[in-house]
């Protein structure tokens, strides 16, 4: 068997996600690219105003098409955590685009249509490369990811003094079960009472 081929056979599950993280984000970055320009270009709204605007609209859109398609096969730890963290994390996504526009801009001077776009490019390629690592280690949770507590929203730590022997007091809180996770009808059998 070939190289190639056999590299493709371990990374398959990691490149079909990646196809479809591309052509969620493509679609995006269309939304984006015309909803920006028709405020910018069109409605003479400032650059990085037009920008936030059309990426509140698209991010809106990308949180559902992965959420229901790319990475529907991951847990689900409930709709307002997921929504909650995928648009901090945009947030964090738009900063970086925001500073690439701003930059040509404000700093170098760059004005019209072709600089905007072009550091709307550059930008958007950078936060992209953020955008999906962090959803994988943030937003939509592998299987085995830690549970997510109740009243935070975030994975839980595990309890030092826990180990392979160790056991949880009886008077203690349960951890909470993760949302629709095939295990978890054997969580009972991982905490031995005193």
């Amino acid at each position: 068997m070939s190289l190639v081929a056999n590299l493709h056979r371990q990374f398959e599950h990691l490149v079909r996600e990646l196809a479809k993280f591309g052509s969620v984000g493509a679609i995006a970055f269309v939304i984006t690219v015309a909803i920006g320009n028709g405020l910018h270009t069109g409605l003479g709204v400032g650059p990085l105003t037009s920008n936030g605007v059309a990426t509140v609209i698209a991010t809106t859109f990308s949180y559902l098409a992965n959420r229901y398609w790319t990475f529907r096969h991951r847990d689900r730890t409930g709709l307002g955590r997921e929504y909650i963290l995928f648009f901090a994390l945009n947030g964090v996504g738009l900063v970086i685009t925001e500073l690439f526009i701003g930059f040509s801009h404000y700093v170098l001077g760059l004005d019209g249509a072709v600089f905007y776009n072009i550091a709307l490019v550059i930008g958007t390629g950078v936060a992209t490369l953020f955008r999906f690592w962090s959803y994988k280690k943030w937003v939509f949770l592998p299987a085995s990811a830690p549970q997510v507590a109740p009243a935070s929203g975030l994975p839980e730590a595990p309890d030092a003094a826990e180990g392979p022997g160790a056991t949880r007091a009886a008077a203690g809180p349960a951890p909470s079960p993760r949302l629709g996770h095939p295990l978890d009808a054997h969580a009972a059998e991982d905490y031995a009472e005193i």
